[in-house]
């Protein structure tokens, strides 16, 4: 009897060493304080022998939360460039760290007039906040100055950085993180729309104007108002704006929500350059933001870009740039702008940019292009049946038709780099067309 207990003994002994190899490993995994140390502690867990299927479960069901304190707390980050940041956070009355939370983003005007980013007043946001109108929300205020505004890249790096330090820190609902923004604000998160929207559920620009970009100290030749098409919007301008009245910049909204922005305009025709019309916005605003929950995996995207420092929108991500043999030869394109005067592009277009649009049906996407050679599909386990052939055309002729091996290496390099426990992915296709 006791040598059957001992046998039995020594049985469980290799699977208990391994469980407890795979749990040490997420463990670790789970305490990174950034991606790149994520990134080396994944492979810790691909090394721990972990099943696909075990670590897709952890995945999904994610870290456990801390209780932290709640109020304003005062932060800081150091962007890739190496800039230094402060931010302020508002958590919530009553943080529950195992409940998922809203984040609002809410970027300040008056960029032109700070000469540094030393956080300003008590961290809160002030009158605009949503709690009278039901939200339970996160709060967060970054800073611009003048040599940083929102529309710098950045500014870009900082406010996603900021959303990985927050989903490291709180227990943050990822489909719900808005940028929201007044003034100068409103728009910088035009400009967060046109170069990083994977992060966010949408972007609410208030008293802003998109075409502040076309500046020729501002443009770049990086601004895409294609990409705003990936994402809803929630606009308010004011008829008595000193700066930016509606006469001036309702024809530019208009021109988005034509060529396929969806747009949930309130003009205010007594509006000045202040939100006094906040407490009849309020609700609207807060229940836009509870209406759009961001899709982790839209069926369609659209993604324009020149360069490697702004070529993903979720699961897309554009490789290489260049004439591809059966290119579309025109894509209806939101920055050819045609009133009275004329037809004139909104901003210039010093390189010639790259673009793939896809349509996802089942396991079949239809891609089609111009200015890409080589673009990678990211495929999630919860959109794609890999059991079955994934197939892709790309302007019109079939470049990809077969099976595809889920594979846990895949699925950690992108959980180290995004953080998302519903955002997750099993394989990586890469096409070619050139």
């Amino acid at each position: 009897m006791r040598r059957a207990a001992f046998l039995a003994a020594l049985l469980v002994l290799p699977v208990v060493y391994a469980q407890n190899r795979i749990d040490s490993a997420f463990q670790k995994f789970w305490a990174a304080d950034s991606p790149a140390a994520a990134g080396r502690a994944a492979e810790d867990v691909v090394k721990s022998g972990v099943t696909f299927d075990d670590a897709l479960r952890r995945l999904k069901q994610g870290k456990t939360y801390a209780a932290q304190k709640e109020g304003v707390v005062q932060l800081s980050n150091h962007t890739a460039d190496g800039v230094e940041h402060n931010y302020a956070v508002t958590v919530p009355r009553g943080y529950d760290p195992s409940k998922r939370y809203q984040v609002r983003f809410q970027l300040h005007g008056g960029v032109g007039g700070r000469t540094d980013n030393k956080p300003r007043g008590n961290g809160q946001i002030g009158t605009l906040s949503g709690e009278s109108a039901g939200a339970e929300q996160f709060y967060v205020i970054p800073y611009a100055w003048n040599e940083e505004p929102w529309w710098s890249d950045d500014q870009v790096l900082n406010l996603h950085a900021i959303v990985g330090d927050l989903k490291r820190r709180y227990n943050i609902d990822e489909n719900r993180v808005v940028v929201a923004g007044v003034s100068d604000g409103g728009t910088g998160a035009y400009f967060v729309a046109m170069r990083d929207t994977t992060p966010y559920a949408s972007f609410l620009p208030l008293n802003g104007y998109i075409m502040v970009l076309a500046n020729g100290e501002i443009d770049d030749g990086r601004n895409f108002p294609n990409n705003i098409r990936n994402k809803p919007l929630f606009v308010v301008n004011g008829g008595k704006d000193r700066l930016y009245p509606i006469s001036i910049v309702e024809p530019y909204t208009r021109h988005l929500m034509r060529n396929g922005v969806q747009i949930d305009y309130h003009p205010q025709p007594d509006g000045e350059h202040n939100t006094n019309w906040w407490p009849e916005i309020k609700t609207p605003f807060e229940n836009f933001v509870a209406d759009h929950p961001r899709d982790p995996h839209p069926d369609n995207l659209t993604w324009e870009a020149v360069d490697m420092a702004n070529n993903r929108a979720h699961w897309l991500v554009i490789d290489a740039y260049g004439a591809a043999p059966g290119e579309a030869k025109e894509l209806p394109d939101i920055n050819i702008f045609t009133d009275s005067l004329g037809t004139d592009p909104l901003f210039g277009r010093p390189k010639v940019p790259g673009r793939v649009d896809l349509a996802k049906s089942g396991n079949a996407v239809r891609a089609t292009t111009k200015g890409v050679t080589a673009f990678t599909l990211l495929l999630s386990p919860d959109k794609f049946d890999l059991s079955q052939p994934v197939i892709v055309t790309a302007n019109g002729r079939e470049v990809f038709h077969a099976r595809v091996q889920p594979s846990v290496d895949t699925l950690l390099k992108w959980a180290a780099r995004d953080n998302d426990r519903t955002m997750l992915y099993a394989a990586e296709v890469k096409i070619k067309l050139k």
